[in-house]
């Protein structure tokens, strides 16, 4: 069994359905977690949350855009978590606009890039000083089936996640002499996440359709016949995270039921 007992960890993007899981799990597992996203609000209802199934659980708001914030974000996490983190889970990110690449602006180009791997090379930068003076540490960065192959009205965030894909290779080559393990989930379709909200509305409109017949026309395509649900993810997720997976370094694994299988 997977036991995080005595462990740290630092998530990001936690106010979400799928970070706030991963939260979550890890807690319940054993570990003191401490999260972040973009509102205080959101972020204290998510610790709530968190914290009702194990340990306390606490957080700090802030733009995973803006190096600064995630340098206080970092502090306070490493003075609530007893000046380590052990873990790092980037799962903040943005699916952005679906848009024919025509009408794609630089603005939205730049917004995907800013969110979905800005963001993670923030965290990664101030943590793993931490983790090398520990010789110790799991970063699991979130990239997305469109990460491996690109899905269409959604350049910008499959260009973005397909650029978190090698920085994870990039980072885990760099880092392995530490002992820090650098992993990559890639999920499908995850029903009742926010970027599945946001992707199906566009998909929606797009197609003219009623949401039942875009499901079924994206489980059509995948072998398990459905789609990917929150524990799908964050049981890969905390697994990667765990000295179960200590001989895994520069992965991209998919959560895809089989529709991706590369």
């Amino acid at each position: 069994m997977i036991d995080f007992k005595g462990k740290t960890a630092l998530v990001t993007g936690a106010a979400g359905a799928i970070g706030r899981q991963v939260a979550a799990d890890l807690n319940k597992l054993g570990a003191t977690v401490f999260i972040t996203d973009l509102d205080q609000a959101a972020v204290e209802a998510a610790a709530a949350d968190v914290s009702a199934v194990g340990n306390e659980c606490r957080g700090l708001a802030a733009d995973v855009t803006r190096e600064a914030q995630v340098v206080a974000v970092v502090a306070a996490a490493k003075e609530f978590l007893g000046g380590r983190i052990d873990i790092l889970v980037n799962v903040a990110g943005s699916a952005g606009t679906g848009s024919n690449i025509e009408h794609v602006t630089e603005e939205e180009w730049e917004f995907a890039f800013a969110v979905n791997c800005k963001g993670s090379f923030f965290f990664v930068k101030h943590v793993v000083p931490l983790m090398k003076a520990a010789k110790y540490g799991k970063i699991l960065n979130y990239s997305s089936k469109s990460g491996k192959t690109g899905s269409a009205l959604m350049v910008p965030y499959s260009a973005a996640k397909g650029a978190i894909i090698a920085f994870t290779q990039g980072l885990a080559f760099e880092l392995a002499k530490f002992n820090i393990n650098v992993n990559c989930v890639c999920p499908g379709i995850t029903d009742n996440s926010g970027v599945w909200s946001k992707v199906s509305g566009d998909y929606i409109k797009t197609m003219n359709a009623t949401r039942d017949e875009v499901v079924k026309t994206f489980t059509s395509k995948v072998p398990l016949g459905r789609l990917a649900n929150l524990n799908d993810v964050s049981n890969l997720t905390c697994f990667l995270c765990s000295d179960a997976a200590e001989y895994m370094t520069g992965q991209a694994i998919n959560v895809t039921g089989g529709r991706e299988m590369h």
